[in-house]
């Protein structure tokens, strides 16, 4: 880690399970760990760094790969996600959202959007909330300034996914509307290779 950066994270309470972070090179204001919700909290899904009145926030929705009861947890986050959030911009209307959000919002953010239609990530209820959320005054940003560009942010480790890009863009860069105007630059860096997961970039003038 580079001398002038400063690493705030919150981890699961089980070892190696999930976890959220944010490293930065000027110092914030007031950083937030969690919602203030246990059963979420306890998982290291949210943390909030204040920069005057701009608010950076790395969050990790949970996946409903593994059963029909972590699916339905999942539903749950996202409704009382989508809550905290729209309070929270009532006192931080400037929010940046990033983070693995565990959803595929349209065909184009996905390789095979018809065989994957009741895979969890693509479910329509999970798109659906997706749109919700950014009807209530958020941006996608890779798709506000990448309308038409496929790009993937993680493939499976099975069946060579990533050497054919059968991928699915599941990591957002989100915005609240009132930064629209500061919006300059937002795309997916999938030349790098340290998971399945690949880094979304978004960059803005401040």
């Amino acid at each position: 880690m580079p001398l002038d950066t400063t690493l705030f994270f919150c981890a699961h309470k089980k070892k190696g399970y999930s976890g959220v972070a944010i490293l930065s090179r000027q110092k914030p204001d007031h950083v937030e760990y969690g919602m203030g919700i246990e059963k979420y909290d306890q998982e290291g899904r949210f943390i909030r760094a204040d920069f005057g009145d701009l608010s950076v926030i790395s969050v990790y929705h949970p996946s409903g790969t593994s059963g029909e009861e972590r699916q339905a947890f999942k539903m749950e986050w996202l409704e009382d996600f989508q809550t905290y959030i729209v309070e929270l911009q009532k006192k931080r209307p400037k929010l940046v959202i990033c983070g693995d959000y565990n959803i595929c919002h349209e065909p184009i953010d996905i390789h095979d959007p018809v065989r994957n239609a009741t895979n969890s990530g693509f479910l329509p209820e999970e798109r659906a909330w997706m749109t919700r959320f950014l009807a209530a005054g958020y941006l996608d940003t890779f798709r506000l300034l990448n309308p038409d560009k496929k790009a993937y942010s993680w493939w499976s480790y099975r069946f060579n996914a990533r050497a054919n890009n059968k991928g699915w863009r599941l990591d957002y860069c989100m915005a609240s509307m009132p930064l629209k105007s500061q919006l300059t630059e937002a795309y997916i860096l999938n030349e790098v290779v340290h998971s399945d997961h690949c880094p979304a970039v978004l960059k803005m003038t401040v």
